[in-house]
């Protein structure tokens, strides 16, 4: 059996925390790949590594040279080679590395070089081979990841390596330059790693017990989903639920590899299985639903016009326009003379809104365009759901009870999620609220 592990910023925050690592890895032989971000926070008011990185990153462009936030860097990595009791000549490690941020001037590669030198630092620990993510992850000529050739990398590369630790978070691109993957991308990583072994099991090591049915911070008393589904991972991952980077899925999704977040400080947890739909087993979640997440700050233009749906190429015109400012549509619910475009508010600042909604009109003479802003996008998730009568019943019943007013209503097919949209300041009440619904 082939377990890759990976291991995120509060498991690599001290050097406590690394013996625990290291126990976790000794007590199962079958943990042959390890996945390693870089040191997160030790406290509420630490300051991650990788934001530090960043730092050093502006330090250079506006001083020629990172050295001053580069020692907070040094003083920590430093600190745990010192109490892990190592004998390896980090300093030299860190002074290549700074001199490289210096030269590089580069953000990809500076942001990079946590997770290097935490694998650096566990790979000695474990005395488990170090393999640079940048021999084997590759991105295309468009800065997306060459998934063909990587593969084909992770295969040969790993092909008789008994164990490793790989940095997460990076890999190189077409001219051979360090390049990450968006924040969170170790994730990403581990999962390329699972698939390119063809791997048992990816096991996700954070400093949560699995996935919870919502945030904590809104729900004190939020349940851990024993079981979920890819689909169900990537709807909830997509809208905020930040255990799982949402890109992580694809590539085990493809060899059937089951994903399980467990936690580093309590590893007798089981954690939540993530599984295709073949191995989903009935019951052994405790809620008609799975999970409910969401995100604030969206924008609603709503677009009516009347016999909008016997004029060809309407839906076209519109989606042009909002392409050639460069934004993302997040959903499009639509009836017989209306069409919502729902946006990011981010993408919509400095005047962008104000010109969008004028191209449309130029573009598609609308009866009228209404813009709603400070939406909040809350998406109910549940494997079982369209086998269950009543479901949306009880979560428009509950926001009613609670005079939450609904702005929006969007369904797929699959009945895998009801996405729906209320004012920002309904937002946590939204929330709670449909979870004392279908949370006993």
């Amino acid at each position: 059996m082939i377990k890759v592990c990976k291991f995120g910023g509060t498991s690599m925050a001290d050097a406590n925390a690394i013996r625990q690592v290291k126990n976790i890895i000794d007590a199962d032989d079958s943990r042959r790949f390890v996945v390693v971000s870089a040191p997160g926070k030790r406290f509420k008011d630490d300051i991650k590594i990788t934001d530090m990185l960043y730092r050093c990153y502006n330090e250079v462009v506006n001083l020629g040279t990172c050295k001053k936030s580069f020692a907070v860097i040094r003083e920590r990595f430093v600190e745990i080679v010192k109490d892990l009791g190592l004998t390896i000549d980090i300093e030299s490690v860190l002074d290549k590395t700074e001199q490289e941020i210096d030269q590089s001037k580069s953000p990809d590669f500076a942001a990079s070089r946590g997770e290097y030198l935490s694998a650096v630092v566990i790979s000695a620990f474990l005395g488990f081979e170090f393999i640079d993510a940048a021999e084997i992850i590759r991105f295309d000529s468009h800065g997306k990841l060459n998934v063909d050739y990587t593969d084909d990398k992770v295969s040969n590369r790993l092909l008789g390596v008994d164990k490793a630790v790989i940095p997460g978070f990076y890999g190189k691109n077409f001219q051979g330059e360090i390049k990450t993957f968006s924040r969170g991308g170790s994730d990403i990583t581990g999962s390329i790693i699972a698939h390119g072994v063809k791997a048992d099991l990816y096991e996700n090591w954070t400093d949560v017990s699995g996935f919870l049915v919502c945030d904590p911070r809104i729900v004190h008393e939020a349940k851990v989903i024993n079981q979920i589904t890819y689909k169900e991972v990537r709807e909830l991952s997509y809208m905020g639920a930040s255990v799982l980077h949402a890109e992580a899925i694809t590539p085990v999704m493809k060899r059937r590899i089951p994903i399980n977040i467990k936690n580093t400080f309590k590893p007798e947890d089981k954690g939540t299985m993530i599984v295709p739909n073949e191995q989903y087993k009935e019951g052994l979640n405790d809620a008609v639903i799975t999970g409910i997440a969401g995100k604030k700050n969206f924008t609603v233009l709503l677009i009516e016009k009347s016999m909008m749906n016997a004029e060809v190429g309407f839906i076209r015109r519109v989606l042009s326009v909002v392409e050639h400012y460069g934004i993302c549509v997040e959903h499009l619910p639509s009836g017989i003379d209306t069409l919502s475009v729902i946006l990011e508010s981010e993408q919509l600042k400095d005047g962008v809104l104000t010109d969008l909604v004028s191209e449309i009109r130029e573009n598609v003479n609308p009866d009228y365009v209404h813009v709603i802003e400070n939406i909040s996008l809350i998406a109910t998730v549940g494997h079982g759901m369209a086998r269950r009568h009543g479901t949306a019943a009880t979560l428009f019943t509950a926001l009613a009870e609670e005079k939450i007013n609904i702005q929006m209503i969007d369904q797929g097919s699959s009945e895998l999620n009801i996405i729906i949209g209320v004012a920002n300041s309904d937002y946590e009440k939204c929330i709670r609220a449909i979870y004392k619904a279908f949370v006993k």
